[in-house]
């Protein structure tokens, strides 16, 4: 279920122009530039906007590709996968199921044993520090 509860002011209240213009508006930050691309900190990444878990540190992978990489998600119950046919492409975009979030897309060149890549913008995320 999404929560349709918050407007576009509030998000534009509630998050940085970068954030916003990510997970809003679809963007995409720059290659190599987010906090998480390099971090190898163990814990929990959460959705920047509302807040729910979406990968964990273990699921982690240094992929090359400029952008955090996951080979599987946490809880499926918090991510939604959508046919993406936007720049002339045909994606998979990965969104937060509960706030329509938009976090990155997820290709099928990623490591055993799932195969996949979740390709997923810093800006989108929360790293909860484990202890």
């Amino acid at each position: 279920m999404t929560d349709q509860t918050e407007t576009e002011q509030d998000w534009r209240t509630k998050l940085t122009p970068e954030q916003f213009h990510v997970c809003r508006e679809k963007g995409t930050e720059p290659p190599f530039t987010g906090k998480y691309t390099d971090c190898t900190q163990e814990g929990i990444y959460h959705c920047v906007c509302c807040g729910h878990a979406l990968f964990s540190s273990s699921h982690k992978f240094h992929s090359g590709c400029g952008w955090p990489s996951f080979w599987e998600i946490l809880d499926a119950e918090n991510v939604h996968l959508l046919e993406d046919k936007s720049h002339g492409m045909r994606r998979i975009e990965v969104t937060c199921k509960h706030c329509d979030a938009h976090l990155g897309h997820v290709f099928p060149d990623g490591p055993q044993p799932t195969g996949l890549r979740y390709c997923i913008n810093s800006v989108a995320l929360t790293l909860h520090e484990k202890p």
